[in-house]
């Protein structure tokens, strides 16, 4: 079963406005940077937006991958409708590689352990020099990269295989490399997220930081596809193949991770707090003063308590409609999430930049229109995987 005549026409116009509107982000945030008063701030502006619009749309393509493996090795009815939607997210990844290209000819702009005249003057970063380096911090990026790479070919080469001939080995040899390409993955997304973005701020640490970011991935994920799933429902195959109730789950799945979310950010805050580390305390007073702290209250009321208590009831999770509005709810509020993790480094005050608004834009109309040509290039269901027979059998028989 694949894409059916109706739902193909869509697909296509939503892809060639994506584009349209990336395109055009880029173009306007490229040259809002450019028209600045010094050309060496501007280009600094830029990569700062940049950098905050790019880890944002790199999260949920690694929290496509996350999920993905987390469904191999778990099953589950939930997978079904939602397979696709991440396989597509995660095959994104050698895209948004290539979109890192101008944040490492940007890296003095953006990191103080990337200039030399900071690094001499300050005892800290000379200390972290080794690791924190140019050289090194995009020999690691590359690995990472390459390791996702090789993760997202590997399962998406089964998962066509698995179409084309319907050889049960094959859903076995996806579960027996999930396990530990979730390890990997785990790893590897925690490095990213430590050299990408805690660096910003060489002096403070967090064990916990890199969790917040794969959880923040996930849910961000979880929101994405259910948007889709929702965007797609009203055609075949996905009309008739998952009854409303099924969505039950995914909804949980949800309710799990704005609790991780907010136990683990809750966790990071209450260990440097009540520890009274001077060190890593002032990375917390920089973003709880002022309209930092506004954005901080925001956070913790729409992207906890709000979707907590929606996601409580039964009845929202069991209509789609409703639960792609608090998908989008949650989405916006990673990007939020995001926002208030990054920006705060570079000493801006917390105001709606056109820089920030286009950047997004941009990166996220080239993702979205590059998602959608994925999308389309497999069918919207995995026919051929033998959990979901059970499934579908179990479903009419309920």
């Amino acid at each position: 079963m694949s894409s059916s005549d109706t739902v193909q026409p869509v697909l296509d116009r939503a892809q060639r406005r994506a584009l349209a509107l990336g395109v055009v982000g880029i173009v306007v945030a490229v040259l809002l940077g450019w028209r600045a008063h010094d050309a060496v701030i501007g280009w600094q502006k830029f990569l700062q937006s940049y950098l905050f619009a790019y880890v944002f749309w790199t999260v949920v393509s690694l929290g496509c991958l996350g999920v993905l493996m987390l469904h191999h090795m778990t099953g589950g009815w939930w997978g079904y409708p939602i397979r696709r939607i991440v396989e597509a997210g995660s095959r994104l990844l050698p895209f948004m590689a290539v979109l890192f290209i101008p944040l490492v000819f940007g890296l003095g702009s953006l990191y103080e352990w990337a200039q030399p005249d900071k690094v001499a003057a300050d005892p800290i970063l000379e200390y972290k020099k080794p690791y924190l380096n140019p050289s090194f911090f995009t020999a690691r990026t590359i690995i990472y990269f390459a390791i996702w790479i090789l993760l997202v070919y590997l399962f998406n080469k089964w998962s066509a295989e698995q179409d084309r001939t319907g050889d049960p080995r094959l859903q076995g040899r996806m579960a027996s490399l999930a396990a530990p390409g979730f390890v990997i993955w785990a790893i590897t997304m925690t490095g990213a997220m430590i050299d990408w973005v805690m660096s910003l701020d060489a002096r403070w640490f967090s064990t916990i930081y890199g969790l917040i970011f794969m959880i923040s991935g996930g849910l961000a994920a979880m929101s994405l596809s259910a948007i889709v799933v929702r965007f797609l429902s009203d055609y075949e195959p996905l009309k008739d193949c998952v009854e409303p109730k099924r969505f039950i789950d995914l909804g949980n799945l949800m309710l799990a991770q704005v609790l991780l979310w907010t136990y683990m950010s809750f966790s990071q805050f209450l260990i440097i707090w009540s520890g009274n580390l001077k060190n890593e305390i002032p990375w917390y007073k920089e973003r709880m003063a002022g309209n930092w702290g506004t954005i901080a209250a925001t956070l913790l009321i729409f992207h906890f308590f709000v979707p907590f208590f929606l996601l409580l009831q039964r009845g929202m999770k069991r209509r789609i409609r409703n639960l792609a509005t608090i998908a989008v709810l949650l989405l916006l509020l990673t990007l939020v999430d995001v926002y208030w993790q990054i920006e705060p480094a570079f000493g801006t005050p917390p105001e709606l930049k056109l820089l920030d608004v286009f950047a997004v834009i941009g990166i996220g109309g080239l993702w979205i229109a590059a998602f959608l040509g994925q999308l389309k290039k497999r069918p919207l269901l995995p026919l051929h995987d033998p959990r979901f027979e059970a499934v579908l059998e179990h479903q009419h028989g309920d």
